[in-house]
């Protein structure tokens, strides 16, 4: 059989656009992963890195959070805060633009790391204090997953397009199954958030609304 051109293109489109990974969603393997939700980029206006979508899916992002609790899935959170002095940083970060340099830093930004309010976490329940965009860079995030023997992680958070993504890269990378809640993480823009989530789709991550994940946690079977 010959592959055209045509049809490679058209196929790539599709899988893009429609592609499903093939992997069930099994609430007896998941753990759940809040990344970033806190105060810098959540609260309205309090810092240039506010992320308006993040705000309003907090109340969608609370519900899974509780779901998951009560059936039984582990919620883990990642937050910026001041670790190690900030010598833990990748050393040319404060160079990318997505710093705005022209607004202003303001030095108690991403100190404290702290989790918006409504999305607490539990006094039981893991806060990871991460150093770059990926939850597994330079953090016990893998050796937790193994020792709760648990082998997917759902996605939820923002930024679609950086700290989620990355994530979900890097837990594709080291063998997890990743599925990313296409309603439950944000970035600026629904076309950034579309032309993310289409690459995630294509080749990292199982895609799923958060309604669709809530029925198969809640369908599953002890």
């Amino acid at each position: 059989m010959k592959y055209s051109e045509q049809l490679i293109v058209e196929r790539a489109i599709a899988e893009y656009t429609n592609g499903a990974a093939t992997f069930p969603l099994d609430k007896n393997e998941c753990v759940l992963l809040v990344i970033d939700m806190q105060d810098e980029f959540v609260k309205p206006g309090w810092t240039s890195s506010w992320i308006p979508e993040a705000t309003r899916q907090v109340p969608k992002i609370k519900k899974v959070i509780e779901v998951c609790r009560e059936h039984g899935v582990p919620v883990i959170y990642t937050v910026f805060s001041k670790t190690h002095a900030y010598l833990d940083r990748p050393k040319y970060g404060h160079l990318m633009p997505n710093r705005f340099p022209d607004l202003g830093l303001d030095e108690s930004w991403f100190v404290e790391g702290e989790v918006w309010k409504d999305l607490s976490p539990k006094e039981n329940e893991v806060v990871i204090r991460k150093c770059s965009y990926g939850a597994f860079y330079d953090t016990p995030l893998e050796t937790i997953l193994k020792n709760l023997e648990r082998n997917t992680v759902i996605i939820s958070g923002t930024l679609t397009n950086c700290c989620c993504g990355t994530t979900a890269r890097q837990g594709y990378e080291r063998g997890f199954k990743v599925i990313v809640g296409s309603d439950i993480t944000s970035t600026y823009t629904q076309e950034m958030q579309d032309a993310e989530l289409s690459t995630l789709r294509f080749a990292f991550a199982r895609v799923m609304t958060s309604e669709e994940i809530l029925h198969e946690i809640t369908r599953c079977v002890e």
